[in-house]
């Protein structure tokens, strides 16, 4: 005789309550294991290499050496999980904050992409251990606007599990995660969970906002736009604290939700120092890219200039070029102006484009005063370069008005004058327009800028350039320990 509905309801409900009891059993049993401040790390001797004792700051020998206790053991208190849902090579911030913790002998789990070569300080540390998260197939990778609204859903699953399986079951459980934001979608809400069941504090570094960069491929008022939002400000609430580029962006965080973030300002890392002319000279005529030229160089015939991108919508490449194409026709009028040998570093979506449009404006002629070249350096290689211009060039646009390009940081750590895209409302806070640098809001002011600064006596310049070095003296660990050094309860 057939079940009669209810029967065959009631037993619908029993099938599906033991498949949820199944589920949330073993989901209770493959839970990650929990942090207690009575798990801290110990160090010893024999974590330590010979070459790692040859090289005793940069490994970390010699903070254990003068830190350990009498029977060769150092307790590591502070342990912390850096987190970059990104390349990690390609997140000197993230890296900085991960040698400052192991620089006052904090244990570090650095998670990521690796993409591209991490800092060789980084690398070399004994207190830093990098987990590499595993990337998304190529599959997932979209160009165009309709794709990316298919592929985005999958490529977020794909993002959680694997950024789930790093923090919860690739490390150990830790006192701190330290999160860069963004990319918020699904960064914070995995750590926010991961920390909950972990016992971990959970702290975010903003360095600008996830909806406001979804927002110039999408437009601001796109529903997916304003729930990233949403998202982003529900989310981050829960996090113990909060670290900020800019005074600006701790003013928005607060005004919009109620999130009291530190500031901590982009500061150069010590690695980043003026070059004397000898070392100058040294490396112009090393440098593959600058070799040719390194005599024009040196006698002020061309003049250097560099500018570092990631190749996206947030960094107009295109007002560079048409800056660089009208230079070349002014100078072509004007003898008294130098040529110039740009170099852009950096690597991203739009470079192939970029590239492309450049060998095209060559083929015209419309460049003959101009050598515009790419490369991709490794880091002494990108400082030396920086320490050899004559000027940087930032051509960070700002999504959200209120972050910082931190590439202008690093030339100020050489004493590299900087002239910039201005027309955003945190560009004041790093660069005092006239004293270490100029702003510019249109290709034709900065081609006006170029013509000022390289066709003159020099004198003005050099003005900036006295401006720029004196940035030199306030380093990133200056910037660091009185915020998050003290945040991290670590010991000067």
């Amino acid at each position: 005789m057939p079940e009669s509905w209810p029967d065959q309801l009631l037993q619908t409900l029993l099938t599906l309550a033991v498949i949820l009891s199944t589920a949330l059993t073993i989901f209770i049993i493959t839970l990650p294991s929990s942090y207690s401040h009575f798990q801290s790390g110990e160090i010893t001797e024999e974590d330590f290499t010979e070459d790692d004792r040859q090289h005793a700051e940069r490994s970390g020998y010699a903070y254990y050496h003068n830190h350990r206790d009498p029977d060769g053991k150092l307790k590591t208190e502070c342990t912390i999980e850096i987190v970059v849902l990104g390349d990690i090579g390609r997140s000197p911030r993230m890296q900085y904050h991960a040698l400052s913790v192991a620089s006052h002998g904090g244990r570090v789990d650095l998670i990521g992409y690796v993409e591209s070569d991490v800092h060789p300080d980084v690398q070399r540390s004994r207190f830093i251990n990098v987990v590499p998260i595993k990337p998304h197939p190529k599959q997932l990778q979209a160009s165009n606007r309709i794709l990316f609204l298919l592929v985005a859903p999958l490529k977020v699953l794909w993002q959680v599990l694997s950024l789930y399986y790093a923090l919860g079951y690739q490390t150990k459980a830790s006192k701190w995660m330290l999160v860069q934001n963004p990319p918020s979608i699904p960064t914070v809400a995995v750590a926010q969970f991961v920390c909950f069941f972990r016992k971990t504090r959970l702290v975010i570094d903003w360095h600008n906002f996830g909806y406001s960069i979804l927002a110039m491929r999408l437009g601001t008022r796109h529903p997916l736009v304003t729930l990233a939002k949403w998202y982003e400000g529900f989310f981050s609430r829960g996090a113990t604290a909060h670290f900020a580029v800019t005074n600006a962006m701790a003013r928005v965080l607060k005004e919009e939700w109620g999130v009291e973030a530190l500031a901590l300002h982009d500061r150069p890392p010590n690695h980043f120092q003026p070059l004397t002319s000898s070392q100058r000279s040294v490396f112009l005529a090393s440098l593959p890219d600058t070799a040719q030229y390194a005599a024009n160089i040196e006698d002020g015939s061309w003049r250097l200039i560099v500018s570092s991108t990631s190749w996206t919508a947030d960094e107009d490449f295109a007002l560079l070029l048409d800056a660089l194409v009208d230079y070349s026709v002014r100078a072509a009028e004007n003898e008294r102006l130098p040529k110039i040998l740009a170099i852009i570093t950096g690597k991203g979506p739009l470079k192939e484009y970029y590239l492309n449009r450049t060998q095209h404006l060559e083929r015209q002629g419309r460049l003959q005063n101009v050598c515009i070249t790419t490369t991709w350096l490794s880091t002494a290689d990108y400082a030396s370069l920086l320490g050899s211009a004559d000027l940087g060039i930032s051509l960070h646009t700002s999504s959200s008005g209120v972050d910082l390009p931190m590439k202008v940081v690093d030339m100020f750590g050489t004493g590299l004058p900087v002239v910039g895209w201005s027309k955003f409302e945190a560009w004041t806070e790093l660069v005092q327009e006239g004293k270490n640098g100029c702003g510019f809001d249109s290709a034709e002011g900065l081609t006006q800028l170029l013509q000022d600064l390289l066709g003159d006596d020099g004198q003005r310049l050099q003005t900036l350039r006295q401006g720029a070095l004196e940035e030199c003296n306030r380093r990133w660990d200056d910037e660091w320990m009185p915020v998050a050094g003290q945040l991290f309860q670590l010991k000067p």
